[in-house]
């Protein structure tokens, strides 16, 4: 099965899903030291977002969170790519500031409503195209 999504930044990735089931700001919501939800009471709290595909139903505020995103891109820490539900202005800029500096960066694409599952595998080409299985 495959999507077609709008994409904010384009690139590739492959990786397991992690579908957030809540909203979450990067700013305090994930640790860029362990790329682990911190968010107290978030149904993912305590789960890596290193090397996945991450889904993200909504975000929740904070200029602050492309700063975050582009430290765990400095450290190697960051999901493979993002799937925003709705429109943001605010990751992109981490990922286009962390491609400035030379430091890699990831896709990030927008998908509302995917009918993906934590646990999947999927993979994303260039120009927004999402496939289940990772095929």
């Amino acid at each position: 099965m495959t999507w077609q999504a709008e994409v904010l930044c384009d690139g590739t990735a492959t990786g397991e899903v992690l579908c957030l089931e809540a909203p979450i700001s990067f700013w305090g919501g994930i640790s860029a030291e362990s790329a682990r939800v911190t968010l107290a009471g978030h149904p993912q709290h305590n789960q890596s977002v290193a090397g996945k595909i991450l889904f993200v139903p909504q975000l929740v505020g904070s200029s602050s969170s492309s700063a975050v995103l582009l430290e765990l891109i400095y450290k190697g820490r960051a999901p493979r790519a993002l799937v925003l539900s709705s429109r943001d202005a605010i990751l992109p800029v981490g990922v286009l500031v962390a491609r400035q500096m030379g430091w890699g960066g990831l896709p990030v694409l927008l998908l509302a409503n995917p009918p993906v599952k934590t646990g999947e595998l999927v993979a994303i080409r260039e120009g927004g195209l999402l496939l289940r299985g990772g095929a």
